[in-house]
């Protein structure tokens, strides 16, 4: 590998790319991490073919073979894990605690998948014609293309790439421009965890230039892709042109309800935690915080006590609890919002830019007080540390507000009572609900995924993934 750029990874191989780009620190845009390769068409399809290269041999492999490869994976990933850690909140800027525990999450994934690949199980069914014998087994779907974000870097390529090697599949892997380190480094590990040429191949670079050349490839199978609801529906419409299997895993504008009869300590630390931690950067964010009236003033009290006395700071010192934005567009983005919230008339509490000890990209949190859910703050994904307090009268208003929305990836509900949590475990119009909890932060053996604008496709994570990454085929055999 080159000493002053890393490269992509293509056949086995660590290849220079058309450019490169520049990754710095969101919490010190003075500290370069690196220069990484950025790969044009041309590299999508030598990786490509030799994705197709290696995919008969890796299917037919020992479900034995992939299950070690996955549990050294696993087994690296942890013995790195504070320098993975370190490495991931330098570059994206969420704060290191949260660094190394997503760093453990993508272990766990690994982990868990090596386990997955001995238990791929089928189905032994009789015919309703005699001699007659009816398997269905699942074999991998083939090439899979992905396309990851920014905001989760190691985790969200391990809940992907994970399961797609364990079933069988081979694949190009292309992550955020932004956040390449943590991938490269996962590619790395993958690599001399003793992984076969061409299985695994990772094409960093943008979009526009790599995802769209992933996109049109005739002999990539399947795309799976997280990140913003216009980009995957522009993915969505492409891999239905190609007829590829497609998962898109998008945006939220998630609902926290927080209830009369609730404790309030819970729901502000449940609250606080699902709004501003991870700087809001997380699709799960808890953006609008529909609160009932009689406990609504003391939960604003409470809340804005509670923001004061947060930590913003560098992400890799200790003792911070709120990390910078991850770039200066994303900041400028919060920003706008912010401005736009006091134009339609809310109260705003916090949200503007602050300095660091070193220039970043600082913001403080934000409340949106007063506000509709017909405001834009309301309905917008904003991607940042910022939610809006809507007032409600009773539980039937907090949850028709809490459906009224274009997504549906996430829910929560802060109350004392069983029967309104039953209730609104029940009627909820999402993917994920969670009582008396933040509604970002999930575990990696049940599935995650939401509905209406949120997720597109099957499932991921879980025995669920299966569902992506493999296909169904039914074999009839007379034996008369």
């Amino acid at each position: 590998m080159a000493d002053s750029v890393f490269q992509n990874l293509i056949a086995g191989n660590w290849v220079d790319g058309a450019d490169v780009s520049e990754n710095r620190n969101p919490s010190n845009v003075a500290d370069l991490i690196g220069l990484y390769a950025k790969a044009e068409a041309a590299d999508v399809d030598a990786a490509v073919a030799a994705a197709n290269e290696a995919l008969p041999g890796w299917a037919l492999a020992s479900p034995q073979v992939r299950a070690d490869l996955l549990d050294k994976v696993s087994d690296a990933i942890m013995a790195r894990k504070d320098e993975l850690g370190f490495l991931l909140s330098r570059e994206e800027g969420k704060t290191l605690a949260e660094g190394i525990g997503e760093t453990i999450r993508a272990a766990q994934v690994f982990k868990f998948f090596a386990g997955e690949a001995l238990r791929n199980a089928g189905d032994v069914l009789a015919s309703v014609r005699p001699d007659i014998d009816v398997d269905v087994t699942r074999e991998p779907v083939g090439v899979v293309g992905m396309i990851t974000p920014w905001n989760f870097p190691i985790a969200i390529p391990a809940w992907k790439i994970a399961p797609a090697l364990c079933y069988g599949n081979t694949i190009v892997f292309k992550p955020a421009e932004i956040t390449p380190a943590s991938a490269h480094a996962l590619a790395e590990i993958i690599q001399e965890a003793g992984c076969p040429a061409g299985v695994f191949n990772l094409v960093m670079g943008s979009g526009s230039v790599v995802g769209n050349a992933m996109l049109a490839h005739k002999e990539i199978n399947a795309i799976s892709f997280t990140g913003s609801v216009p980009v995957g529906r522009g993915i969505a419409v492409k891999a239905a042109e190609g007829l590829k299997k497609v998962q898109l895993e998008m945006g939220g504008k998630n609902p926290m309800v927080v209830l009369n009869d609730t404790d309030l300590d819970v729901a502000v630390g449940a609250c606080l935690n699902g709004a501003f931690f991870s700087t809001g950067q997380r699709c799960t964010a808890s953006s609008r915080l529909i609160v009932q009236e009689g406990i609504h003033d003391a939960f604003v009290e409470k809340m804005n006590e509670a923001m004061g006395k947060l930590v913003i700071g560098d992400a890799c010192d200790p003792a911070t609890q709120i990390g910078p934005v991850v770039s200066q567009s994303q900041l400028a983005n919060n920003l706008d919002y912010v401005a736009v919230a006091g134009q339609e008339g809310a109260e705003v509490v916090g949200g503007e830019q602050i300095n660091g000890k070193t220039e970043g990209y600082y913001q403080r949190p934000a409340m949106f007080l007063n506000a509709t859910n017909q405001m834009r703050v309301s309905r917008e994904e904003i991607f940042g540390p910022c939610a809006s307090v809507i007032k409600v009268a009773d539980f039937d208003e907090a949850l028709s507000v809490a459906n009224d929305t274009d997504f549906g990836l996430s829910s929560g509900i802060c109350t004392s009572n069983l029967k309104s949590a039953r209730e609104f475990k029940r009627r909820s119009e999402a993917g994920m609900i969670m009582v008396n909890l933040p509604t970002a932060g999930v575990d990696y053996h049940v599935p995650f995924g939401g509905r209406k604008g949120s997720s597109y496709g099957s499932r991921e994570q879980g025995r669920y993934a299966a569902e992506f990454y493999t296909t169904v085929k039914t074999a009839y055999t007379f034996a008369g």
